[in-house]
């Protein structure tokens, strides 16, 4: 029930009426020296608005509050829900989202009264909670509502967190062109409503950069990075300058510039080591591992230790698709150190945490296996391990992220020695590329033969 209608003479007059029925009560006996019959029944049909003294008065003989009788709200109940909110969030910030989900669902299922900035509270922690939980097909409708709110205002931080959790929800799902739409058309809006800039407005830019960078625009990304240190600086909070560097430390990866992206990266890992958000250093330290990964400093162990220190914190704040990245990432380590059970066991939980929704993280899960198996000499398990990666990948849009899994599961059927299986891979990682083959002579003659 939405308790969120303006107050007017007719409803205040109504719920008088239906109150004092409910109480087996006459209009006389609310009357009194001050108020006549007469104008109890002139103030029920809506004709009369009374006085604060008057409705203090009528109060006291239905037994309620002024505040119902004003707004339909009773005060209790208002309490009991922003009660449940607070718990809500709290949970959100502790890590327990299953709880927090089923609060956020149990109390927009409630009779409780929510006013429209509760409800649409309550549906934020909703989507929240199911975004953290892995669930973005069922987050992303929440999501959408949400933005398309008249009620929220263009350029409000509410607003900026939501654009912020869509583009990031499409990015994890695969769909990098619809994130992309949604960060750009957020961002115009912005520029053209020509707001202060918050720390909000300058994590849509780092989440947008994040997605240009996963498809491959690494020049655009470059770009925008270089648009939004300046301003992160001068907005001089640190979580904002944090996320800009980080954003900005990834995009170096993807240029080839791995010194200058873990120079980036512990920027910003010392900007966000004073913060309290405990996800977030959590996900840097796991950057940071991972590039330590990609390098030839020979600091595995100094990576598997951050890894390590990421993953016990992401159990408790991450959601499934972070857990699983930073087990993937443990999975490479382990790999690289030599501790293959455990590198398979990594790879193992990872996919676990995917579950059932379409992840292209779990192609990189399989793909490891399928090393795993390769080097431990179980060829069979490790083909097939490779081709079920290979039949997941074709299901997910083209783009750079797609085209580095194909590019990986091309180099692992060479080196076992199957060219054909690695060519069909290495065009297909050209196709994500945006690269189309080249039409051949021969197939044009023959069809003109035809």
């Amino acid at each position: 029930m939405d308790h969120s209608e303006p107050s007017s003479p007719v409803g205040l007059g109504q719920r008088i009426r239906e109150l004092r029925v409910r109480r087996g009560l006459k209009q006389q006996d609310l009357a009194s020296e001050e108020i006549s019959t007469s104008y109890v029944s002139l103030i029920e049909s809506g004709k009369r608005a009374p006085s604060d003294a008057v409705l203090a008065a009528l109060t006291e003989k239905l037994g309620c509050s002024a505040e119902y009788l004003r707004t339909g709200r009773d005060q209790h109940e208002m309490e009991e829900a922003r009660l449940k909110l607070a718990f809500g969030d709290m949970a959100l910030r502790n890590g327990a989202d299953g709880e927090a989900l089923q609060t956020f669902s149990g109390l927009l299922g409630s009779p409780l009264p929510l006013d429209a900035v509760m409800r649409r509270r309550a549906r934020v922690g909703q989507a929240t909670a199911l975004e953290k939980l892995g669930r973005l097909e069922a987050a992303i409708p929440l999501l959408e509502e949400i933005y398309d709110d008249p009620g929220l205002a263009a350029g409000s931080d509410e607003w900026c967190r939501t654009a912020v959790a869509l583009c990031r929800c499409y990015r994890n799902l695969g769909d990098i062109t619809v994130s992309i739409e949604i960060g750009e058309r957020a961002m115009s809006r912005l520029d053209a409503l020509g707001l202060d800039v918050t720390i909000d407005h300058v994590q849509l830019g780092s989440t947008l950069m994040g997605s240009y960078r996963m498809r491959g625009d690494h020049t655009r990304a470059h770009l925008l990075a270089q648009r939004l240190i300046p301003i992160a600086e001068k907005q001089g909070a640190r979580a904002a300058r944090g996320a800009v560097y980080w954003n900005a430390g990834l995009v170096a990866q993807s240029r080839g510039q791995l010194n200058e992206a873990l120079a980036l990266t512990e920027r910003a890992l010392a900007m966000m080591a004073e913060d309290d958000n405990v996800r977030h250093v959590a996900m840097l330290k796991m950057n940071y591992g991972w590039l330590l990964l990609q390098t030839e400093s020979g600091e595995l162990d100094r990576a598997k230790d951050l890894l390590e220190e990421a993953q016990q914190s992401l159990a408790e704040t991450g959601n499934a698709d972070e857990l699983a990245r930073c087990e993937l990432s443990l999975a490479e380590a382990d790999t690289a150190l030599g501790n293959w059970p455990e590198a398979a066991a990594h790879a193992e939980r990872a996919l676990g945490l995917l579950g059932s929704e379409p992840r292209v993280v779990a192609v990189a899960a399989r793909s490891i296996l399928a090393q795993l198996h390769f080097l431990r000499q179980e060829t069979d398990l490790g083909k097939q391990t490779l081709e079920a990666a290979t039949r997941q990948l074709r299901h997910f849009p083209v783009s750079y992220e797609t085209a580095s899994y194909w590019r990986r599961i091309g180099d692992m059927w060479r080196d076992e020695g199957y060219p054909k299986q690695a060519l069909a891979a290495y065009d297909a990682a050209l196709s994500a590329s945006g690269l189309q083959p080249t039409p051949s002579p021969r197939h044009a003659l023959s069809e003109r033969a035809r």
